[in-house]
């Protein structure tokens, strides 16, 4: 895969599940949620979008379905058991109860608490006392769940032919790493799939991946991904030489901005969608590779310059998210710049944000609409919730 807009082939999607009945207005920040979603709308949103994809022909793989089939392996299922429990939070006797307990459920089972989590009152029974069962509420997490793995742009992305595995920043994500490994690793269809593997160095996540044109990436570096995880990964991809160019993008490190694909995806093989008030302020560090496993540095220069020439075009086509400044800004909170692209000029997008889908069209866009009243609750649009596992080259 070369770029963000080649014509997509093949899609890995998370359908809303029980792990999105865990939110309560008690954790939903600590998990990450603005809101508490409408769960069966949620999944009814998310089917829609699903159909919109394979209505264009695209191959959807939905991330459950993934997971239990490869922890069908004895070796992934062992692996999950493992990911599943962590002694720190249980101590050992509880945490050996819960492991031989998970070690005889099927791979459906623990498919499930994997995803969705368990309660201390969901934990098999026990005998004798034990302090961290009688000191935990009954409905803390004894597994936390994993409701953001929704967003599955953040937890993978694909370079070329090899795919990278986050290191998520964020405590309520990081367990999601070990989801995304299993699948990978124990899968039929990715068993032999080539790894990134600089990801895993230093905190680096997919929603600041974005992959410009063939050998020219963008890493936002922010609130998710560090400067150290921008340059693991470009030294991985320029030893892979799956790549020629990275530019590292400073941006603001807040909850409205937390990846780059918040403020700026790509709709045309020269054009983006971008939230005004970042088309001036964005800027870029252009990494190379020395030729003796180095890599040098330049810059910073602005982001439209550095990007264009890394591209080796004229100049980026910008379309702007809304008509003024105050629709911008609600649009760019609604993900009206993270937009799914299925082919050159062809996008999925809210269609809440109304102006910029229309300026989008005017533009040559074609906008494929979805609702995300619900989806929209953990702020993630139709980018951040789709990881393109393969396109057609350019």
């Amino acid at each position: 895969m070369d770029s963000e807009v080649g014509p997509l082939r093949a899609v890995l999607l998370h359908r809303p599940g029980n792990e999105l009945k865990r939110l309560t207005p008690r954790n939903n920040d600590q998990l990450l949620f603005d809101s508490i979603p409408w769960v069966d709308r949620a999944q009814a949103e998310h089917d829609a979008f699903a159909d919109v994809l394979r209505s264009r022909g695209v191959d959807v793989l939905l991330l459950a379905d993934a997971l239990r089939t490869a922890l069908e392996d004895d070796r992934a299922h062992a692996a999950g058991v493992h990911a599943a429990v962590d002694d720190r939070r249980l101590g050992g006797d509880l945490a050996d109860s819960l492991r031989s307990h998970l070690s005889g459920v099927d791979a459906a089972g623990l498919a499930e608490v994997l995803m969705a989590g368990m309660t201390f009152e969901e934990l098999p029974s026990a005998e004798g006392a034990s302090l961290v069962r009688m000191m935990n509420h009954p409905h803390d997490f004894a597994v936390d769940p994993l409701p953001n793995l929704l967003f599955t742009r953040d937890s993978s992305a694909w370079i070329a032919d090899r795919v990278a595995v986050s290191s998520l920043t964020m405590p309520a994500r990081r367990r999601e790493t070990a989801v995304l490994d299993l699948i990978y690793a124990y899968h039929p269809q990715f068993r032999h799939a080539a790894r990134a593997y600089g990801a895993h160095s230093a905190p680096i996540e997919g929603g600041d991946v974005m992959l410009l044109a063939p050998g020219v990436l963008a890493i936002g570096v922010g609130e998710r991904t560090t400067a150290a995880g921008a340059e693991s990964l470009a030294r991985s991809v320029f030893a892979d030489g799956i790549a020629h160019t990275v530019l590292a993008v400073p941006i603001e490190q807040s909850r409205a901005t937390m990846h780059l694909d918040t403020v700026c995806t790509m709709v045309d093989v020269d054009a983006v969608v971008m939230y005004p008030l970042a088309r001036d302020s964005l800027t870029a560090f252009t990494l190379r590779p020395t030729g003796d496993g180095g890599v040098k540095v330049a810059g910073p220069a602005p982001f439209l310059v550095a990007a264009a020439e890394a591209m080796e075009i004229d100049r980026l086509r910008v379309i702007d998210t809304g008509l003024d400044p105050v629709t911008a800004e609600r649009e760019q909170w609604d993900d009206g710049n993270n937009t799914l692209a299925l082919a050159p000029g062809v996008v999925v997008g809210y269609e809440r944000n109304v102006e910029t889908n229309e300026r989008l069209e005017a533009a040559g866009i074609e906008v494929l609409p979805i609702a995300g009243s619900e989806l929209g609750s953990g702020r993630g649009g139709p980018r951040c919730m789709s990881c393109p596992v393969r396109r057609d080259p350019l």
